[in-house]
């Protein structure tokens, strides 16, 4: 019998009223969203469920409302005793899948990325870096473009996400000159993404050494299921790296095709992705035509996995 994973969501898959009918079912759920409401000190659960598009868009709330929809999206999975043989998660998604895996409590985990939002967003003044996805080129195309490209500042791989879909990130003039590079090379789209800053390149340094100071005042536990990190695409064996692993992811490249590779050759056949929206289970489709996916996000898509996997175990 193959292996269960569950993968949580990066920035950018937010939207008002994610996980909100789950948790208006689900009691577990809904205390999710009230704590993060008390360790934030103020209402993130409206935010969620009633607030504006803009307000969800600010960084510093992103981070933190994405992990406590993924985290109240799998309250009903562990209800019925569902868990993942292994974990993990596309940037922010990453600390889903540790406290999933009980690296540390959602409390501290809310708190942590709160502040990791925020140091992100300070970290690059606005309207100095920018991110494209670059669709339809061979991974090392987009790192000699970058190269190309980098004697007109800094430019980078920030997402290596699925076969012909990479992300780069850096300033707007080497982002732009990187792009007519990767168009000139046969990329079939070079898009500019909105977003309000470069994540994941060398620029958001400052805002991992702001986090290091941050994670000093964590506890991290021994892990209770495996996870697999975005800098390195393989398991973490040691919780003592964790912090380290964190600290570089902000300024690393995520490595989600290679962390999906990982996954598949220890045996997992089934990927849930469990938070707002699915975009990863598209990345997922496109490693590979032979395993199972599946999003959680609501419950309409709650009780597809439960009718098409849970019901077939009992």
């Amino acid at each position: 019998m193959g292996k269960l994973a569950f993968i949580f969501p990066g920035q950018g898959a937010q939207y008002v009223g994610m996980g909100k009918d789950i948790a208006e079912k689900y009691e577990k759920a809904n205390a999710i969203f009230d704590e993060a409401s008390e360790v934030l000190g103020f209402d993130i659960k409206k935010m969620i469920f009633e607030g504006s598009e803009e307000d969800l868009k600010i960084t510093e709330n992103t981070q933190p409302a994405i992990l406590t929809a993924s985290i109240a999206c799998m309250q009903p999975l562990l209800e019925m005793g569902i868990k993942p043989d292994v974990t993990a998660g596309l940037s922010i998604g990453e600390y889903s899948a540790l406290v999933a895996a009980g690296a540390f409590p959602f409390k501290d985990a809310v708190r942590l990325v709160r502040k990791r939002g925020k140091y992100m967003q300070e970290a690059v003044p606005l309207g100095v870096g920018t991110m494209a996805a670059i669709i339809g080129l061979e991974s090392n195309d987009v790192i000699n473009a970058c190269k190309e490209a980098s004697y007109d500042g800094i430019v980078e791989p920030a997402n290596f996400n699925c076969p012909g879909q990479i992300v780069i990130a850096g300033e707007i003039k080497a982002v732009d000159k990187a792009i007519e590079i990767c168009n000139q090379k046969g990329a079939k789209r070079a898009v500019k993404l909105q977003v309000s800053a470069p994540f994941h390149c060398s620029m958001m340094k400052p805002a991992g050494e702001k986090l290091a100071l941050e994670l000093d005042n964590v506890k991290i536990n021994n892990l209770s299921i495996p996870v697999v990190s975005n800098v390195t695409a393989q398991y973490v064996t040691d919780s003592n790296i964790i912090k380290e692993l964190l600290i570089k992811q902000v300024s690393s490249s995520v490595l989600w095709e290679d962390s999906v590779r990982t996954m598949i050759n220890d045996g997992v056949d089934t990927f849930v992705e469990i938070g707002p929206g699915k975009t990863l289970t598209g990345f997922i489709r496109r490693i590979s035509k032979t395993v199972k996916t599946y999003n959680i996000e609501n419950l309409e898509t709650l009780d597809i996995f439960i009718k098409e996997e849970v019901k077939k175990c009992n």
